[in-house]
């Protein structure tokens, strides 16, 4: 659940919230699949929701001046939490979907195949929403890399 949220207290919440979903539904868990398996489409869906829930009650954050100065800087001399960091404001500044789509395939390295049995989209879907989300990311970092140039 932690690529959903950063902040430990919403993690924490969201952890809750996955065990909370499975315990309710678990007389619908029918054992064709493994256990882990239906345990992670619903940390998948709690973890969704929490990201539509918050793009409706918060204005779009967008990244300061000096995330984006280390963004343009070249040598990329930033230490991996704060890479993390970067990225997870970057991702938060697109659509649900689409910070779902890149998680799978980018972040979480899963394939085409994989991501649309997690997600529960056809293939054709996950393809064809990873390539709109790529493009959304590349026009968002275009854009705010002019502002600080």
């Amino acid at each position: 659940m932690w690529r959903f949220s950063r902040d430990p207290v919403v993690h924490e919440e969201l952890v809750q919230d996955v065990f909370v979903e499975a315990y309710l539904h678990l007389r619908g868990y029918q054992g064709k699949a493994p256990f882990e398996h239906w345990l992670s489409r619903i940390a998948v869906r709690v973890g969704y929701r929490f990201w539509k829930q918050e793009a409706r009650y918060r204005k779009e954050k967008s990244l300061t001046a000096e995330h984006w100065s280390q963004i343009a800087e070249a040598d990329f001399n930033i230490d991996a939490f704060d890479a993390g960091e970067l990225l997870h404001r970057l991702l938060s500044q697109l659509p649900s979907r689409d910070r779902l789509v890149l998680t799978f395939r980018y972040i979480e390295e899963l394939d085409v195949a994989q991501t649309a049995k997690k997600i529960g989209w056809s293939e054709a879907m996950v393809k064809v929403q990873s390539l709109r989300a790529k493009k959304k990311l590349e026009k968002l970092v275009k854009s705010g890399l002019e502002r600080t140039l």
